[in-house]
């Protein structure tokens, strides 16, 4: 069975990727690759792709990656139905009840603002 993966190219700290067709059992550093289908570069989100050799490929049954499914949806490559896309992850916080915007207001520093200010009223009138 082939996979279409990303195989990470690049210095340290500086990724690019290929866009390859591999046999899903090789690893993707392996360097056995069936085509190289594209590029994609994650800083400046260039991507070159032959949407003809992807569509062909996907047509014989080779299994796009998440992340690469996600790319060739975005760039309008046509998918099959049998390929499932990522659901979008929701982010919930864990102790909601402890964040300051879901605390009950506090009407403190208003009531100690009013005796503040009379005893500084009366301090000019015994000089």
């Amino acid at each position: 069975m082939l996979a279409i993966r990303m195989q990470r190219n690049g210095r340290t700290h500086y990724p690019t990727y290929r866009i390859v067709v591999q046999e899903a059992q090789r690893h993707p550093l392996s360097g056995r690759v069936v085509a190289e289908v594209g590029n994609y570069n994650p800083d400046t989100k260039a991507l070159t792709l032959d949407k003809e050799a992807v569509e062909k490929y996907l047509k014989n049954g080779a299994q796009p990656s998440t992340r690469v499914a996600f790319i060739l949806k975005k760039n309008g490559v046509k998918l099959p139905d049998w390929v499932k896309l990522a659901p979008k992850k929701s982010v919930k916080a864990k102790h909601a009840d402890k964040l300051r915007k879901n605390q009950p207001k506090e009407e403190a520093p208003a009531e100690e603002a009013a005796p503040a200010e009379a005893p500084a009223a009366e301090a000019p009138a015994e000089a």
